[in-house]
């Protein structure tokens, strides 16, 4: 017993890390939270208390801002945020999607705004999902198209066969309690 109480007193706390083999061979490790995707995985990085990091409280106040401009629910940015990011406005995706709301630089330019900008991030996901929502006039639709493109969307007539897609669709449906 007092070997066990030893080993217990000295051991340090359990992690585990996850290689990505990508297609040509490179090995990439990942520990702590984590995404998968069909893009791969990338990190989630918690958030910090570093000089220049957003708070969750900030992330809080920009959604509620631009929830009211758009006149979009404040309970549904919310969930894309969480979805997309987990809050995390240092978030980069492995396709180039920036900030809380994973704004693509050209999504960003089209919109206006400056997705390393915490406020002018949450503002232009706003802005783009209220624009699939006013497009395809459907929730599942407008969410399909923030995730796959709107011309995806309307190529397939409804939600794209693609797994991360649709995955991403029913993750933010149940996150509001509602159905696909």
């Amino acid at each position: 017993m007092a070997a066990f109480a030893a080993c217990v007193a000295v051991s340090s706390p359990v992690s585990a890390q996850v290689l990505e083999i990508g297609d040509d061979g490179a090995v990439t490790t990942i520990s702590g939270p984590s995404i998968y995707s069909s893009e791969g995985v990338r990190a989630i990085a918690p958030h910090r208390a570093t000089p220049g990091a957003v708070t969750p409280a900030e992330v809080s106040a920009a959604i509620a801002e631009s929830s009211a401009r758009h006149v979009m629910p404040q309970r549904l940015i919310e969930a894309v945020a969480w979805q997309e990011s987990r809050f995390n406005q240092s978030a980069v995706s492995p396709k180039g999607a920036v900030g809380v709301m994973q704004l693509l630089p050209k999504t960003a330019s089209s919109l206006g705004v400056d997705p390393s900008d915490l406020r002018s991030n949450v503002d232009g996901g706003v802005a783009y999902l209220a624009q699939q929502m006013r497009r395809f006039g459907d929730l599942s639709l407008a969410l399909a198209a923030y995730n796959a493109g709107p011309e995806a969307v309307a190529r397939y007539g409804g939600i794209p066969p693609y797994v991360e897609t649709r995955n991403y669709v029913r993750a933010i449906l149940a996150r509001l309690g509602a159905a696909e």
